[in-house]
């Protein structure tokens, strides 16, 4: 009797440790199978030292992982040619959709036919790409627009100024941004450019170049800075100066956080908002969009001027 009991329960054990076994290979072979049908999408930012480009990717990421699917960043640092291997790996990774965010806006036409060969769908994020023919969609703010706010608030609000501006010409919404704001005082005389130069966007150059330009033009009393980052930069070179809040009147691009703070202190006048969440969101989604068969579409967001007088409206303390 005993011996026929422990062959049921030999039997019984090996039956259970069958199933166990199965279930696990069961599980695995899903887990791969599923893992087979996640899609690679890249994104390629032409800096990650901007919290601007951050928020689009967290964006991005978002929609991306909610889709099972699988986000690769790439931060070339402002290197055009680290830029183009950084897509040239993700290229070679086999991934279905790019997002890029130029470096500059040319010299990408090489790279671009070569995504173009391997059936990559190329968005462009945040700023426009030069070459035609390469790019699915692109999803952009109305930059033109931004640096136009940005002279009218100007023009209102005094009767003339000598100003200084900070550029990132390689960059085409930032010369775009220049651009509109040119072109909006150019009919107004009393408004002199006097100083530009070339800061990357970047806090710590534009800082220094601030400094220089303000030794060599004491005159300045206004800064138009192609995003808030340089803004700032120009803020610390201003204080810096012993420069008065109320001296110099100072505009950007983006509406970082910290700018409501700097306007409500006087130091910054006014900055164009953009939404790099929506920025990111809407990428995503037209990938997917693209992906499924429809038309792409190329979205420009508009942005709104923020100032002393609107600041603690819809103050939700972060990006719209």
């Amino acid at each position: 009797m005993q011996k026929h009991l422990s062959w049921r329960w030999g039997f019984l054990l090996l039956v259970l440790l069958a199933g166990i076994a199965c279930a696990q290979f069961a599980r695995m072979d899903c887990s791969v199978r599923r893992n087979e049908t996640r899609q690679k999408f890249g994104a390629v930012y032409m800096t990650m030292n901007n919290p601007f480009y951050e928020i689009i990717d967290e964006e991005i990421r978002t929609v991306v992982e909610n889709h099972g699917d699988v986000l690769i960043s790439r931060n070339p640092a402002l290197n055009a040619d680290r830029q183009i291997e950084e897509i040239r790996g993700l290229i070679a990774d086999g991934v279905r959709v790019l997002f890029i965010n130029p470096v500059g806006g040319t010299r990408m036409d090489t790279v671009l036919a070569e995504a173009r060969a391997a059936r990559v769908i190329v968005i462009a994020i945040d700023t426009n790409i030069a070459e035609e023919g390469y790019v699915a969609a692109t999803v952009v703010s109305e930059n033109e627009r931004a640096g136009a706010q940005c002279a009218a608030h100007l023009i209102t609000h005094a009767d003339g100024g000598r100003i200084a501006l900070l550029k990132h010409s390689e960059a085409r919404s930032a010369a775009q941004r220049i651009e509109g704001f040119r072109t909006a005082i150019a009919a107004h005389p009393s408004f002199q450019v006097v100083a530009e130069a070339e800061c990357s966007g970047q806090l710590e150059i534009a800082m220094p170049v601030m400094a220089d330009m303000l030794a060599a033009h004491p005159e300045i009393d206004v800064v138009m800075a192609l995003n808030d980052p340089a803004a700032l930069g120009a803020i610390a070179a201003l204080q810096s100066a012993g420069r008065a809040p109320t001296d110099t009147m100072v505009y950007g691009v983006d509406g970082v956080p910290e700018s409501r703070d700097l306007i409500r202190a006087g130091w910054m006048t006014a900055t164009a908002v953009q939404s790099p969440r929506r920025i990111g969101r809407m990428a995503a989604e037209e990938a997917y969009r693209i992906l499924a068969g429809e038309a792409a579409e190329d979205i420009a967001l508009p942005t709104r001027l923020l100032t002393v007088g609107n600041v603690d409206e819809n103050d939700g303390g972060g990006w719209d």
